[in-house]
This record gives C-alpha cells, structure tokens and sequence, in this order.
C-alpha cells in the first residue's frame, strides 16, 4: 500500500502577539510558530499584551485565548487591539468547544476560533488563513 502524500506545512514571516494565561501553553505555541518562520511575541494576560500594544509593539495577528484570568478575556483584549490598531488580525483559541463560547455570547460567528489542542499542522492552516492567505491554508487543509 502506498503512503498518503504529505501535504507541506504553510509557513510565514509574519509577527504575532501571542496571549495565553498558561506558560506551558504559551511557550509550546510561540515554540511552533518560530519553527514555521513566524516571529513571536508573547504575554501572559490581556493587560500585558495592551502595554505591548501601547508602547507600539509591531504584530500583524493577536492569537490570544478566549478565557483568561485577570479582568479581560480575549474578547475584550481585541477590542481594545481594534480601537488602537483597526484592521488587526485576530485569530482566538480555546478548550471549550465552540458552542459552549458562542452559547456564552464570548463570539459571533464571524471570527476564526482555534479549537484546544491542536496539531501544529492545524495551527500552520489556521494562522496563515487568519492573515489572509486563504487559498493556500485551504488547499493545505485538503491533503
């Protein structure tokens, strides 16, 4: 039996913010990223990631987990990005399924949601379809 061909892994260049309240998590994601070609930057709260944000901190995509400790979920951490940055890219992610947050009214359906855990080829398609590359993050997804 032949082997199923492996679809190549998406990568980019691009630079994103990373919020996750888990330091493990957090370390393992930005750890993926950098080996796809991404430039990472991370913090651990909301809070922290709108001080990156104020001091003028370049990112093209927030990733940021939707709930959080500390005041300010990952919905309310983008809409605070938008205000200062309109048109930021944000991709969320989360351990709870996708009807449990949107039943939670935490998002609408017009965002992209990257369901806990994940494959890093998941994480790959994802990220680059959150910045635009949709064609490709999709024919990737297919093989």
């Amino acid at each position: 039996m032949a082997a199923r061909p492996v679809a190549p892994v998406v990568s980019g260049n691009e630079t994103t913010l990373v919020v996750e309240d888990d330091p493990l998590v957090r370390d393992f994601v930005a750890v993926q990223l950098q080996s796809l070609g991404y430039t990472t930057i991370a913090a651990a709260d909301g809070r922290k990631a709108l001080a990156l944000v104020d001091r003028g901190m370049a990112f093209d995509l927030l990733f940021t987990d939707v709930i959080m400790p500390g005041g300010m979920n990952g919905c309310e951490l983008s809409d605070h990005v938008a205000r200062r940055r309109p048109g930021t890219m944000v991709l969320y992610t989360s351990g709870y399924t996708d009807n449990a947050i949107i039943h939670r009214s935490h998002l609408d359906g017009e965002v992209l949601l990257l369901a806990k855990p994940y494959r890093m080829s998941q994480l790959a398609c994802v990220v680059r379809m959150a910045l635009g590359d949709a064609g490709e993050a999709r024919l990737a997804a297919a093989n």
